[in-house]
């Protein structure tokens, strides 16, 4: 009987986007508090206090955020860096659908950078040479 390969996990957890929102708002200013973050929710995504602070709260579970009592409130800010976040969802999209060959992957997300516009296929080879002249200096 064969053993059957472990199925790649996403280590991170999915993201509601009153989540993402919020990450983005600490992102732009850290060390807010609930009633500060849900006044500067865009009307789109306008909740109630308990809303922003179970969402906050959820975030925290998922150590996304980290948070400081003060006073009678949290004050939190984002634990990971915007770059960083978003490496980790693409790393664990990529573990996720990968098949062996990365052709797929890479060709997909050349087609995605494509689509915006012609400087930002410029900056996806500039960011790959940058790349290959710094593993040239090893």
């Amino acid at each position: 009987m064969q053993k059957k390969p472990p199925r790649p996990s996403n280590t991170l957890p999915q993201l509601g986007e009153l989540e993402l929102t919020l990450l983005n708002a600490l992102w732009e200013s850290a060390d807010q508090s609930a009633q500060i973050l849900r006044k500067r929710l865009p009307a789109s995504h306008a909740s109630s206090l308990s809303t922003v602070q179970s969402t906050l709260e959820r975030l925290h579970r998922k150590q996304l955020v980290q948070r400081e009592k003060r006073g009678h409130a949290y004050v939190y800010r984002a634990r990971l860096g915007r770059s960083e976040l978003l490496g980790k969802l693409l790393g664990g999209v990529i573990r996720q659908l990968h098949t062996g060959s990365l052709e797929p992957i890479l060709s997909s997300f050349v087609d995605f950078a494509d689509r915006f516009d012609e400087e930002t296929l410029d900056q996806l080879d500039a960011l790959v040479q940058q790349r290959l002249e710094e593993r040239g200096d090893q």
